[in-house]
């Protein structure tokens, strides 16, 4: 089952960095951007994360938790997010369930290699647990910023 914009987004539970599960149904009353990026300690991926954070304190005003999601084991994000100094918690989709309802798993092209890889995407879901907003393909430059100017509108509805 694939997530639809503008319908809710179907719970699901994944380990998380600090030791903890996350539920999406935990997380209603605020919103969520949750954020796949193909692999922990990659220059594309650390500048996404490294301005996701730096822009962590208008998103928390806002109402709004980050999340960052990929294939890389829990140890691989802990260590990812202490050296990137990560504000926000990465999660473990080693089977993939969470990409796969996103869709995000695509071929791509790898040193003239098809490999399968997770393709940069993101997605804004609201304090009810509603897909509002989804980036696709995303280009890493301004991208953070684009994702906070959809949460400021979000939150003037």
């Amino acid at each position: 089952m694939t997530v639809t914009p503008g319908k809710k987004v179907p719970d699901f539970s994944l380990p998380a960095t600090g030791e903890q599960n996350i539920r999406l149904k935990d997380l209603r009353g605020q919103h969520v951007v949750l954020y796949f990026y193909p692999k922990d300690s990659t220059p594309g991926c650390t500048q996404e994360g490294q301005d996701f954070r730096d822009l962590q304190a208008k998103f928390k005003r806002a109402n709004t938790l980050i999340l960052g999601v990929s294939r890389d084991s829990l140890k691989s994000h802990e260590n990812f997010k202490a050296k990137q100094d990560f504000n926000f918690d990465l999660l473990s989709d080693a089977e993939e369930t969470l990409c796969t309802m996103f869709d995000v798993i695509k071929m791509k092209n790898m040193y003239g290699k098809q490999v399968r890889g997770i393709e940069r995407s993101t997605f804004l879901i609201d304090d009810k647990g509603v897909l509002c907003k989804e980036w696709r393909k995303v280009k890493v430059a301004g991208h953070a910023e684009e994702v906070l100017g959809a949460v400021k509108e979000l939150a003037k509805k």
